[in-house]
C-alpha cells in the first residue's frame, strides 16, 4: 500500500456527542446518551476495533466484579478505599456503587447468563434472585459472549449507521475562539485511505487503559500475550494530556498477580475454589508475612487487605529465594470434592477449566501445553509487569467533576465526569482516583457520563466548534510517519534499518526498556530512586524527539505508530507522578527505594498534573485528600 500512498480522502463530519471507543464505559454512555437525547441530539461513536470484541471484555469474563447486592454504597467507597491505600474520590466511587446494580440488571435482561443458588434459578437478580457469589463484591456469570450481548444494546440504540468501527482515533482537537475548550477530534481508518475529521459539541474519551508501556514478561512470539488488552496504548490519557486536562494519580500502576506466562485470572480460585498461595516450602506467605504489613497499615483495616500489600507479601519470598510462588490447586479441589458425587466432581473440574475459557483462552493452552491438570498439579503465580488504568485495582487517570449532590465544590465543575477541558468528558479507566470498577462499574460510569454530555450539550446548543488548524495542516501531521517512510525508503538495503526514521516496533522496545529499567518495571523488582527516574526521563525525552521520525509503510503500522506515541505520552506522566510523590504508597506495586516508607504527613493527597498543551511543559501539584464515607484508619475513624 505504500507505494501508492498519496493524499487520503477526507471525511468531514459534525455531530453534538463523539465518542471515542467500543468498550463498556462506551457502549454504556451510547445506550444512556440515546435514552436522554432521543432524535433532538446527533451521537458518533467511533471505535478503533469492532464493537462486539473492543475493550478489556473482548474476550469474555467468568465473573461481574462489581455488583452490591444487600452491600450499601458507603461499603463499597471503604473497600475501594482501602485496597488504594486511602487515596481515592468517594463521591466519583459512591455514585458508580449507587448505579451499578441497574447496570447489572440491564445486562442480564439483555441476555447475559448469570450464575442463581439454588432454588432462585429461574427468577431475575432486579426481583429477588440471589446470584451465585465469588467473594463479598463478586458474582459469577458464563461470560463468554458478555461483550456482544453489551455492544448489542449499544448499537441497537445508536444505530449501526451511527458507528464507525476500524478508525483510530488519535489527536483531540481544541476550540479556536474559545480557550481550553474541545472541539472534535481526528483519525484514520485502518481499512481505508480516509481521515476522519469531526468536529463536535461535547466527546467522550474512553479509549482504555494502557498496556505495553513496560516491558512484558513474555518475550519473542509471546510479547502479545499480556493480562490487561494488548491495544489499550494509553490513548486516554495520552490524548487527554496532550489538549491540556488535568490528570490525577498517574504514579498508580497496577502488578496483577496471574498464573505464571498465560496471565490467567486468579480470582475464581481465590474466592470460588478456596484455594490458597503458597511460597515454593508450602508455607502461607500473607499468614507468614502478616507483621511486615503492619508498617503499611492506615488503610481501613476492617474491609480488605490491599492488593499491593499482597503482592508485597509475595516479592519478598521471591526476593528471599523461596519461590516460586504456587497456586495449590489440588489442594483446594481435593477439599472441595470431599463432599461431592462423581458427577459433581467432574462439573467441578469443568469449571476449572471453563474460568480460563470464559476469559483467558491463552491460559487454559498453557495448562493443557505443559500437561497440567489443576486437580493434580499446583501452577506458578508471578507478577505481571505494570499496567496503567483507571477501573480495575488502579485509580490513574483524569481529574473529573463529580455529581452534584455528593461532591464538595472543589470537586465539582458543572457536568458529571466532565474533565477540567470543557466539553470532554470520560469514564471507564479514563476517571481517575475511582478504581474497582471492573466491567459493571465502567458500564454504568459510560451512563452517568454519557446523560451528562445530554445535558451539557442542551446547555451549549450555540456553540459552533472552529478547530485551531486547518485540516491540510492536520492531515499532515496525521500522516508524518508515511511521508517519513516514502522519502527515506530507499537509502538503505533493509527498509526497517534506516538513519533517517525509526519503526514503531523499535520505538516501543526502546520505550519499554527504559521504563523497565529506570522507572520500577519487573527488572529492578519494581524499584526506583530518584537518580533512576532522572536518567529515564532524559531517555523519554530523547524518544519524544526521536518520535517526529516514526515511519509507517501501510495503515496498519502508522496505527502502530500513534499508539506507540500515546503509549509515549502516558509513559511520561506515569514517570513525572513517581518522581514527585516522594514516599512508597503502593508498596508491590512499585518501591521508591529513596523514600521506602508511607508518609502520610506529607503525601496523603492527591497529586495532580497538567501539560501545557502550547509549550508540552508539565506542572505538578497536591491536592488535598477528603473523606466524604467514614473510614477506619490504623484503628482510629476519619
Amino acid at each position: 500500500m505504500a507505494g501508492t500512498f498519496g493524499d487520503p480522502e477526507i471525511v468531514e463530519l459534525q455531530k453534538d456527542i463523539l465518542i471515542i471507543g467500543g468498550g463498556m464505559a462506551a457502549c454504556g454512555a451510547a445506550f444512556e446518551a440515546k435514552r436522554w437525547a432521543g432524535d433532538d441530539v446527533s451521537i458518533l461513536l467511533v471505535d478503533k476495533a469492532a464493537m462486539d470484541r473492543s475493550g478489556a471484555v473482548a474476550m469474555g469474563l467468568s465473573a461481574i466484579n462489581t455488583y452490591l447486592g444487600e452491600q450499601k454504597p458507603e461499603d463499597y467507597c471503604r473497600m475501594v478505599s482501602a485496597d488504594l491505600m486511602g487515596i481515592t474520590r468517594d463521591d466519583l466511587v459512591y455514585d458508580v456503587g449507587r448505579h451499578v446494580d441497574d447496570t447489572v440488571h440491564l445486562f442480564e435482561e439483555w441476555g447475559l447468563p448469570i450464575w442463581k443458588a439454588k432454588g432462585s434459578e429461574d427468577v431475575l437478580l432486579k426481583d429477588g434472585g440471589k446470584p451465585v457469589r465469588s467473594g463479598k463484591w463478586q458474582i459469577m456469570i458464563n461470560g463468554e459472549s458478555y461483550k456482544m450481548i453489551v455492544a448489542e444494546a449499544a448499537k441497537k440504540a445508536l444505530g449501526i449507521e451511527n458507528i464507525i468501527e476500524r478508525c483510530f482515533i488519535v489527536k483531540m482537537l481544541l476550540d479556536k475562539n474559545e480557550p481550553n475548550r474541545v472541539a472534535g477530534a481526528v483519525g484514520f481508518s485502518v481499512r481505508e485511505h480516509k481521515l476522519y475529521v469531526i468536529k463536535a459539541n461535547a466527546v467522550l474519551l474512553v479509549a482504555g487503559g494502557a498496556v505495553n508501556i513496560f516491558r512484558p514478561r513474555s518475550l519473542g512470539e509471546g510479547m502479545g500475550r499480556t493480562w490487561y488488552p494488548v491495544w489499550n496504548a494509553g490513548s486516554t490519557y495520552a490524548m487527554a494530556a496532550e489538549c491540556g486536562a488535568e490528570l490525577t494519580m498517574m504514579e498508580n500502576r497496577f502488578v496483577p498477580a496471574r498464573f505464571k506466562d498465560g496471565y490467567g485470572p486468579v480470582g475464581a480460585w481465590f474466592l470460588l475454589f478456596k484455594s490458597q498461595a503458597l511460597n515454593g516450602y508450602g508455607e502461607n506467605y500473607m499468614t507468614k508475612n502478616a507483621d511486615m504489613l503492619k508498617a503499611f497499615a492506615p488503610y481501613d483495616t476492617a474491609t480488605v487487605v490491599p492488593t499491593c500489600l499482597r503482592n508485597h507479601a509475595m516479592l519478598k519470598e521471591m526476593k528471599e529465594g523461596r519461590g516460586p510462588i504456587l497456586m495449590d490447586t489440588p489442594t483446594a479441589m481435593k477439599k472441595l470434592a470431599e463432599t461431592m458425587t462423581p458427577k459433581e466432581i467432574k462439573h467441578l473440574e469443568a469449571e476449572a477449566w471453563e474460568d480460563f475459557l470464559d476469559m483467558c483462552i491463552g491460559q487454559a493452552g498453557v495448562w493443557a501445553g505443559m500437561n497440567i491438570r489443576p486437580e493434580e498439579t499446583a501452577s506458578e503465580l508471578m507478577p505481571t509487569e505494570p499496567y496503567l488504568l483507571g477501573s480495575h485495582s488502579g485509580c490513574c487517570g483524569i481529574w473529573v467533576s463529580g455529581p452534584e449532590d455528593l461532591s464538595p465544590k472543589e470537586w465539582q465543575w458543572g457536568y458529571n465526569r466532565m474533565t477540567t477541558v470543557k466539553g470532554l468528558f470520560t469514564a471507564g479507566d479514563g476517571v481517575g482516583a475511582s478504581g474497582h470498577k471492573f466491567s459493571s462499574g465502567s458500564h454504568t460510569e459510560g451512563r452517568i457520563a454519557g446523560k451528562a454530555m445530554v445535558k451539557f450539550v442542551d446547555d451549549h446548543k450555540t456553540f459552533k466548534p472552529e478547530f485551531q488548524k486547518s485540516v491540510k495542516e492536520i492531515t499532515e501531521e496525521i500522516y508524518k510517519p508515511v511521508r517519513n517512510y516514502l522519502e527515506h525508503k530507499d537509502k538503505t538495503t533493509s527498509e526497517d534499518v534506516n538513519p533517517y526514521y525509526i519503526s514503531p516496533k523499535m520505538f516501543q522496545m526502546r520505550l519499554q526498556k527504559y521504563m523497565d529499567e529506570y522507572v520500577a518495571g519487573v527488572s529492578t523488582y519494581y524499584t526506583t530512586n530518584a537518580k533512576m527516574l532522572v536518567i529515564g526521563l532524559r531517555h523519554l525525552q530523547w524518544l519524544k524527539e526521536d518520535s517526529a521520525n516514526l515511519k509507517a509503510k501501510d495503515l496498519h503500522e502508522l496505527l502502530r505508530a500513534w499508539e506507540n506515541y500515546h503509549r509515549l505520552r502516558t509513559a511520561e506522566a506515569h514517570l513525572r507522578h513517581i518522581q514527585f510523590r516522594e514516599e512508597t504508597r503502593y508498596p508491590g506495586f512499585f518501591y521508591r527505594a529513596d523514600f521506602p516508607n508511607l508518609d502520610e504527613a506529607n503525601w496523603k493527597c492527591f497529586v495532580n498534573s497538567r501539560m501545557n498543551p502550547e509549550t508540552g511543559e508539565w506542572a505538578l501539584k497536591k491536592v488535598p485528600h477528603i473523606d466524604l464515607v467514614e473510614k477506619h484508619y490504623g484503628g482510629q475513624k476519619h
